[in-house]
């Protein structure tokens, strides 16, 4: 996950926490400057985007997000 998420915002500080220690449910949180001037749900779109494949594959069963704007 940390790969494709650097890929795609290479510029942000991004975290990463395995909540259940079973690589399938994460608490992601990514501050980057893309995401100036765009709402909550159009940041999370942006990362839901990156993340498609893994989500669609359930690789990612579950996924707590957290983005801000790093200005």
């Amino acid at each position: 996950l940390e790969e494709i998420l650097r890929s795609n915002f290479p510029n942000a500080k991004i975290q990463i926490i395995d909540l259940a220690n079973d690589e399938n449910h994460y608490s992601i949180t990514i501050k980057d400057k893309s995401f100036n001037d765009l709402s909550k749900i159009a940041q999370h779109r942006l990362v839901n985007a990156a993340l498609k494949k893994e989500l669609l594959s359930e690789e990612l069963h579950a996924m707590q997000l957290k983005t801000t704007a790093d200005k």
